[in-house]
């Protein structure tokens, strides 16, 4: 039998748990053994029982592989972990793809809103990209079904058969229609932005993302890497010893977290072999970073290695082993948690950031700037991001009501490195500076718009109280571009 892989997932699913059925032979063999064999026989004995009267006697009916399954499923609610997870064959191997990040679609990154849903992200070299699909297309109908009825499921399905999207583009629509293909996503993607700022971002700690991020640390070297933003939003995972290898490319020695198992003993896993990165590191966390993501944050920020820009993490302090079963299947289960150095266990917590902030946009400029990054510029619209001419997540959160251009205040306020609240009672917005003087945006002025759970502030009125703020709205296009002097 292969050893078990160590993983780690927020992917769940149906709950579920093997069970060894035991032969009547057995069970015989077994009425002069020890006494715990015994009552172990005697446990067995009474489920095959009742599985049988169920067989035999049910005036419906009943399939044994149906009873066997929902016994297993069963047994595994009882432990009341979500992560803990019987799968058959089939199940296995798709649940393999989905931690390598391999699937079936058009290759595109997608956002719900509570109005519509628009493309994010079209990857290189995918059906989409081949189809003329952009960053920024809103998504009105796909296979003739408008996207109110459905949230896009249909995009992935089998390879080779074809999807037809009703695409909205600078206010034309054209449909478009896409052959699926398996998709191998990225686990690493790297670039240098500004004043030599390595970026890169882990999409999910795969098989061989350790492999991926050793590459693009030695391309960011090359280019002459001076600091470094690690984008660990939206990685829910994948295995551990991945996350430990790449862990070991910060730190040249050192804890990179406990472990614990049944006894409750605590056990360090220790980086021996590694290097020291040598630059300042900047970590960008949100609510989907979890699992492996947040051990490597947790490691990082407890070896002092780097700063945490974003938001509170998912949680997940807790490792699974899948162990290979003998009908093919795999066993996922929870067999050990995990602290972060510090000996702090978030889990259904989170772990904190440093210096808190809300929204794509504004967070990576929050960590761009702390890297070193000065004259950014930030261009885009309410779909789509470009810092200084480089695409990345997000958007400048551009509305337009007659002769007043409005902008996300958080992006703005990241940008003259101020922090944003609302103020509710009085609807307004308030940006504080780092000297603590608070400059307010009434919505009764329509100096600022408060939509969705998100405040916009008119840029007439902001540029008045923060005049380094420069600002051009190209009508034709609808694209925003917001910098700073």
């Amino acid at each position: 039998m292969k050893s078990a892989k160590i993983l780690t997932s927020v992917l769940s699913g149906c709950l579920a748990l093997s069970i060894a059925w035991a032969p009547a032979a057995w069970a015989a063999d077994a009425a002069g053994t020890a006494s715990t064999e015994a009552v172990q026989s005697s446990k067995t004995d009474i489920i095959n029982e009742i599985m049988e009267y169920l067989e035999y006697y049910n005036v419906e009916g009943v399939d044994q592989d149906t009873l066997i399954r929902g016994a297993i499923d069963g047994m595994v609610s009882t432990l009341d972990d979500p992560y803990s997870q019987y799968f058959d064959q089939a199940e296995a191997a798709d649940f393999g793809h989905a931690v390598d990040l391999e699937y079936v679609g058009i290759g595109v990154r997608l956002i719900y809103t509570s109005k519509e849903l628009y493309i994010e992200e079209v990857m290189s070299g995918s059906p989409a990209e081949k189809a003329g699909l952009k960053r920024g297309d809103v998504i009105l109908k796909v296979n003739g079904v408008r996207v109110d009825d459905t949230e896009g499921d249909e995009l992935s399905g089998t390879a080779g058969t074809k999807v037809s999207l009703l695409i909205q583009r600078n206010g034309v629509s054209k449909t478009f229609s896409i052959t699926r293909s398996e998709i191998a996503t990225t686990s690493v993607t790297s670039k240098i932005i500004g004043p030599k700022i390595a970026y890169i971002a882990i999409n999910g700690f795969t098989q061989t993302a350790d492999e991926e991020f050793a590459a693009a640390l030695d391309k960011m070297r090359t280019a002459g890497m001076k600091s470094m933003v690690l984008d660990l939003r939206d990685n829910t995972g994948g295995y551990m010893d991945s996350a430990q290898n790449i862990a070991a490319k910060f730190m040249d020695a050192g804890i990179m977290m406990y472990t614990s198992d049944q006894s409750g003993t605590l056990t360090p896993v220790t980086i021996t072999n590694g290097s020291k990165i040598g630059v300042p590191v900047v970590v960008l966390t949100n609510e989907y970073t979890a699992s492996a993501s947040e051990a490597l944050t947790g490691a990082l920020r407890d070896n002092k290695l780097a700063t945490i820009v974003g938001t509170r993490s998912y949680g997940k302090a807790r490792i699974q082993s899948l162990i290979p079963m003998s009908d093919g299947g795999e066993l996922k289960l929870t067999t050990m948690k995990y602290l972060t150095p510090s000996k702090e266990d978030f889990n259904h917590i989170g772990l904190a950031p440093d210096i808190e902030v809300q929204g794509k946009a504004a967070q990576l400029i929050t960590a761009l700037q702390i890297a070193g990054m000065t004259g950014i510029t930030a261009s885009g619209d309410n779909h789509i991001l470009d810092i200084n001419g480089s695409p990345f997540a997000g958007n400048v959160g551009l509305i337009k009501q007659g002769d007043k251009i409005y902008a996300s205040s958080r992006v703005l306020s990241s940008l003259v490195e101020s922090e944003v609240s609302w103020d509710a009672k009085n609807k307004k917005v308030l940006v504080t500076n780092g000297a603590g003087k608070i400059s307010a945006f009434t919505l009764a002025a329509k100096e600022a718009l408060s939509q969705d759970g998100e405040t916009f502030i008119e840029l007439g009125a902001f540029k008045k109280k923060f005049p380094a703020l420069v600002w051009s709205y190209n009508a034709a296009q609808n694209q925003l571009k917001l910098s700073v002097k």
